[in-house]
């Protein structure tokens, strides 16, 4: 069992906003704190996200694009956001879901004709325990292989309560995906364990696709995170 932990201290304030857009309905998160954003799992049509993005946050200044993996559905829209924005908005994406990106691109392609902008090369490579400064809050990196092989959570404890970014590893009452390339049954079990453990039981979890959760209701009623 890894010894990593996370910082629980309060710090700052998170305001989130949800976009749900794209044919499978991928949740983009604008998380902002004071003048600054960072933007996750920016999905599909990066133009018009920054086009929403603008109306909703005037003034705001977007500081990173993050991804929690590197399936298309979650980063499609990293191009046509830096196209708008600018090239110097870095896009993060975990270190273990590099080769994970072309993938996935090509079999969205294949699959459903779609074809996903290239993210390009990222600016930032994020492993377990590095930090996400935005504002006067903070994210914290942990691991969560299984659905993909490099999946990450993204929390932040801050004055108005615990907060992460799931990405496809935890649904309500179940779990992402595993027959992908990349997956794993077994380890997306022992990733959904490990954030039973690392995060407090308020901690306010934003889905990939669909609605929010809880880890309390998780633990209490979710059969892929029982014993």
């Amino acid at each position: 069992m890894s010894d990593f932990t996370l910082d629980l201290t309060p710090r700052g304030t998170l305001a989130i906003d949800c976009v749900t857009n794209g044919p499978i309905t991928t949740n983009t998160y604008f998380a902002v704190s004071g003048d600054e954003a960072v933007i996750i799992d920016p999905a599909w049509d990066g133009v018009e996200l920054a086009r929403q993005f603008a109306l909703k946050h005037p003034g705001v200044r977007v500081v990173a694009l993050l991804c929690t993996h590197g399936h298309a559905d979650h980063l499609g829209g990293v191009a046509g956001l830096r196209r708008v924005l600018g090239e110097q908005v870095p896009y993060l994406l975990p270190v273990g879901d590099v080769e994970t990106v072309g993938e996935s691109i090509q079999k969205q392609l294949r699959s459903w004709d779609i074809d996903t902008p290239d993210p390009g090369e990222p600016d930032r490579l994020l492993n377990e325990g590095d930090v996400i400064e935005v504002g006067d809050a903070r994210l914290q990196a942990f691991s969560v292989p299984g659905h993909t092989r490099g999946g990450m959570v993204y929390f932040a404890a801050t004055t108005g309560g615990n907060v992460a970014f799931v990405g496809d590893t935890l649904f309500p009452g179940s779990h992402g995906r595993t027959d992908l390339p990349g997956g794993d049954e077994a380890t997306i079990l022992k990733s959904l364990a490990k954030m039973a453990r690392l995060m407090p039981a308020d901690t306010l979890c934003l889905i990939g696709h669909g609605p929010t959760t809880t880890m309390a209701r998780e633990i209490a009623t979710n059969p892929f995170m029982q014993g």
